[in-house]
């Protein structure tokens, strides 16, 4: 394996080394299944750190490009096991190394329970449990800060401190949490770049939809938060969010009990709900990493080098054609409109079937990470069935055309037309579309569930192809 590295080169001797393997790889002068030189062999025949060596091993294994094999170092691995764009670009739409660490540990109260279900920590009573979560508005921040800097109006960050909170929101939903909610910020940002205007305009839009959350019966209040400068970890900014609840035992929801004999009912993504401003692209916070490269143009990558990572393979850095103002293809949003859609809560919707009709929901289905296949992760020998899905949406469909993304892919990384599933016996769904009707959200039966042998798996109908995970 030939090399030509320059430790006097701008560009970091670690990166050389990723992208000079990365093109061997692509040229075929390293064939699929070639073992590598070790580790140890590499470091001291190219004179460089141990460390470094590994740390280009782990991103050549993280973009698919090598595998690791047990006792014999790495081989090159096939084109057909490659991991796609999204990976490619340092994201895992399914997280599964961090899955094989988590679902090591302790599952709390609840095994198949959407969050994690503790004792009643909080206040000592036996008949009650506490569920906390964490998450955040993810590199949509970024986009926030693109038209932030493109039009120099801070108030497109009311949006991303949305995102933040609904990320938190909905999937406590999917536990069946129908009372007080306390939630607190974190707001990470490099102060030269995201001065106070941008900590203002966050802390006014959280105030601002809490304040239309409770208004529409969801009982959510600010615990405060925290803004930190960490120049030297972001160039831009991280919004995130930590909800805490206390529920009674008896009002939790698992997964456990989706049964083979239900129907999904999907409530979509995209419309204007009766408590949205505007339309929304259906868009939501997954998925953004991969959205905004493929979207945007290299304008972006030329003007704001710090809203990308150059680890990352330079022919998957902002290479769209579009800019923000530019119109989405088959929309009447602009592609920023359609990117910065505010993400969707479905709490309203969800209070209500859980108040008015008790017992209606078998269970409750976030589609965040891992998207159309995050039900995977829930019940256990089940067949998910979906083949009456929603029609696409513009924004992923321009997604899917300007960067030739596979469709199978698409369903992994985003949900691609509803977010919230709803687990009914057949009867109830008429029901369940009454009440999204009634926010002027649609919502329709887009599958079921049948009986699995050796565990779960998915079936999902695209234009009469049919996906299987």
């Amino acid at each position: 394996m030939k090399l030509k590295l320059d430790p006097k080169a701008a560009t970091p001797v670690f990166q050389q080394f990723v992208e000079q393997v990365h093109f061997l790889i692509n040229t075929g002068e390293l064939a699929a299944g070639s073992k590598l030189p070790s580790i140890r062999v590499l470091a001291d025949k190219h004179k460089l750190a141990i460390n470094t060596v590994a740390k280009a091993m782990r991103q050549l294994e993280f973009r698919g490009l090598i595998q690791a094999q047990p006792r014999s170092g790495f081989v090159v691995a096939n084109k057909d096991a490659s991991i796609g764009r999204y990976q490619a670009r340092g994201v895992s739409s399914d997280k599964t190394e961090v899955h094989k660490v988590v679902d090591k540990l302790d599952h709390g109260l609840f095994r198949h329970a959407f969050c994690k279900i503790t004792e009643d920590f909080l206040t000592g009573n036996p008949d009650c449990c506490n569920v906390i979560h964490a998450d955040g508005s993810g590199t949509k921040s970024i986009l926030g800060y693109l038209a932030y800097k493109e039009t120099g109006s801070a108030s497109v960050f009311h949006g991303i401190a949305q995102d933040s909170i609904v990320m938190n929101l909905d999937d406590l939903l999917c536990v069946g949490v129908n009372g007080r909610i306390l939630i607190a910020n974190t707001v990470n940002r490099n102060a030269l770049n995201c001065p106070g205007e941008v900590v203002a305009a966050l802390i006014e839009g959280s105030e601002s939809y809490l304040a239309k959350l409770r208004s529409l019966g969801v009982k959510i209040y600010s615990g405060g938060g925290e803004t930190a400068d960490v120049g030297d970890l972001t160039g831009t900014l991280v919004v995130d969010s930590t909800a805490v609840a206390v529920m009674r035992k008896h009002d939790v929801l698992t997964a456990a009990t989706i049964k083979p004999g239900l129907v999904i009912v999907g409530l979509s993504s995209t419309g204007q709900a009766s408590y949205e401003d505007r339309e929304n692209s259906g868009i939501g916070s997954n998925g953004l990493t991969s959205a905004r490269h493929e979207m945007l143009s290299s304008y972006y990558a030329d003007n704001y080098p710090e809203t990308f990572d150059s680890n990352v393979p330079a022919d998957l850095r902002y290479c769209g054609p579009y800019r923000l103002h530019d119109p989405l293809p088959g929309s009447e949003l602009t592609v920023g409109d359609a990117l910065l859609s505010p993400t969707r809560s479905y709490a309203p919707v969800i209070y209500q079937l859980l108040e008015a009709h008790p017992g209606l929901i078998k269970g409750l289905i976030h589609c965040s990470g891992g998207a159309q296949t995050k039900c995977l992760k829930f019940s256990s020998n089940i067949h998910f069935i979906k083949d009456r899905l929603f029609p696409t949406p513009p924004i992923f469909k321009t997604i899917q055309k300007v960067s030739g993304t596979a469709w199978k892919e698409m369903y992994k990384v985003f949900n691609m037309g509803h977010r919230m599933e709803v687990y009914c016996t057949p009867t109830a769904a008429k029901t369940v579309i009454k009440v999204a009707k009634g926010f002027n959200i649609e919502a329709k039966v887009i599958g079921r569930t049948e009986a699995s042998k050796g565990g779960n798996k998915l079936s999902l109908t695209h234009k009469g192809q049919v996906f299987t995970y």
